[in-house]
């Protein structure tokens, strides 16, 4: 992996801009109202609204802007009904793109969608082409001058675990959705900070991608990304560090 670099691990890069421009507000507004929504208002007994509530609070949401999410999703607060809708397809190079939104107009989103595929050589394809090629884990983030290896494996297989994998200055941690909560729960206890945490779709093999099409997927990528309705964007591509520089001038 060393040299490389994986959408998982650009993304939460990516991430800590945008949270410096508020940029994942609108998002983490939608997470908020939609997890209260299914589960109720109280995070004790709502996993996904607590990690909503965490995740919030990590990129300074105001306290009152999260209340106001949250009750517009249990109906306290007048506020819109969003669907949960996913969306899969091809960009350059054959690669694989799962797609998760929030929306209150599926129309315009899939409209939308299919629009920024296909001006960046990519097309939205039928349910189901690309789904069988993920499988959801929870993913972690730790930044190596947090904690030792032996340390940090021994503290996640107990949690319940799967995999350690290295990345440059980071270590990846993978664990089943069911053992998520554990994970995060045994990393708090153990005041070992996190540079990112998810629940994702992460693929089984990736695809090794290169010049002119490697910047035209990472511009696909960029704008899925930055797309009001879009919450996640998963991908099986593997580009050289390098390459990502050169796009980044």
């Amino acid at each position: 992996m060393s040299g490389h670099s994986k959408w998982a691990s650009i993304k939460h890069k990516k991430a800590a801009t945008d949270a410096k421009r508020g940029k994942l507000f609108t998002k983490f507004i939608r997470e908020l109202s939609i997890a209260a929504r299914m589960g109720g208002g109280d995070p004790d007994t709502n996993p996904r609204l607590r990690k909503a509530i965490s995740d919030s609070k990590a990129v300074n949401m105001p306290a009152d802007n999260i209340k106001r999410a949250i009750q517009k999703g249990t109906g306290q607060l007048e506020g819109v009904n969003y669907e949960e809708l996913s969306y899969e397809g091809y960009g350059p190079g054959g690669v694989a793109i799962y797609v998760e939104t929030m929306t209150d107009n599926k129309n315009r989103t899939v409209s939308e969608l299919r629009h920024i595929f296909t001006k960046n050589g990519g097309n939205i394809g039928e349910s189901g082409c690309v789904a069988w090629m993920f499988t959801r884990k929870g993913y972690f983030v730790v930044e190596k001058s947090k904690t030792s290896e032996d340390e940090l494996l021994d503290i996640i297989l107990e949690a319940g675990a799967e995999d350690l994998k290295e990345d440059g200055s980071n270590y990846e941690v993978f664990s089943a959705p069911d053992s998520y909560e554990s994970v995060v729960n045994a990393l708090q206890e153990n005041n070992i900070e996190t540079a990112a945490s998810n629940l994702g779709y992460f693929p089984q093999n990736y695809v090794k991608v290169e010049g002119k099409q490697a910047h035209q997927l990472l511009r696909l990528m960029e704008e899925l990304e930055d797309h009001d309705d879009v919450q996640s964007v998963w991908a099986n591509f593997d580009i050289d560090e390098e390459e990502i520089a050169r796009y980044s001038e």
